[in-house]
């Protein structure tokens, strides 16, 4: 009984496992609203919580969700800043223009439609940003067109992603009697269970264009130092070594026997 207790409830079980990624949203999620009080710091922790999240589901998930923060919050604090103050700068203007056509008539009032749309491109572009800013090093242009692209590569996704991530924040407005709840939800768990979900739909379509990685998530590197990208030469002599099947590799004594079984020897 012991031992069957003992195995439950290790981290190389299911539970474990489980427990260990509740374990890992729970304190990216505090990390996350730590570092966004600044407010304008949103940016750069939404960066980091994606960080955590996509290190967590590359590896075997047994890391320091405080010391990935950190290190996510600080290799992404500018661009992701620059591209959050700019879209908090066109979220202001797009609600006064709203405001505007709303009290407006004929045209100008259906010009509201065409503000809500451009808004709804915004925002499919800041929650796929955000992950791919994670993910890659590049300029915010060219994270911005990958982001574009993963959004509308596999289009299934979106909605549901879309839906995760604007659904709970229409949910928590609009019922102010629950506001306490909601609150509770979103301060420990809320937005790392979000961003675990979009990392969760996203990997294997970012692990397509990512270095391949250790248990730890740590990126494998070859004799020169270089990062080993998945499907090329590098990887296949780097598994073939893992397994034991690199060509002169001297053979055990069990395995010459058992050659030797086959031949009727």
């Amino acid at each position: 009984m012991g031992n069957f207790i003992s195995s439950f409830m290790s981290n190389e079980s299911s539970f474990g496992k489980v427990m260990t990624k509740i374990y890992i949203i729970i304190c990216a999620n505090l990390m996350f609203v730590l570092f966004s009080l600044p407010i304008v710091t949103v940016g750069a922790s939404y960066a980091a919580l994606d960080h955590v999240m996509l290190k967590t589901l590359r590896g075997d998930g047994n890391l320091s969700p405080f010391k990935q923060f950190w290190i996510g919050f600080k290799t992404n604090f500018k661009q992701a800043t620059i591209a959050w103050v700019v879209f908090a700068v066109l979220v202001v203007i797009g609600y006064f223009n709203v405001r505007v056509c709303q009290q407006a008539e004929g045209f100008i009032n259906l010009l509201q439609y065409a503000v809500y749309a451009l808004g709804l491109v915004a925002a499919i572009i800041m929650i796929y940003l955000f992950p791919t800013m994670a993910a890659f090093e590049n300029t915010i242009p060219n994270l911005i067109r990958m982001a574009l692209y993963f959004a509308f590569h596999k289009f299934w996704f979106l909605p549901v992603i879309l839906f995760f991530h604007l659904f709970p924040i229409y949910l928590t407005y609009s019922d102010p009697q629950m506001m306490p709840l909601y609150a509770f939800i979103w301060f420990f768990f809320g937005f790392g269970a979000i961003e675990m979900l979009t990392a969760r739909l996203l990997i294997k379509d970012f692990s397509r264009f990512l270095p391949i990685v250790d248990d730890y998530g740590d990126f494998i590197l070859d004799e020169n130092g270089n990062k080993i990208m998945p499907g090329s030469p590098e990887e296949k002599a780097y598994y073939a070594s893992e397994t034991g099947a690199v060509s002169g590799k001297e053979k055990t004594e069990e395995e010459v026997l058992e050659e030797m079984r086959k031949l009727g020897m």
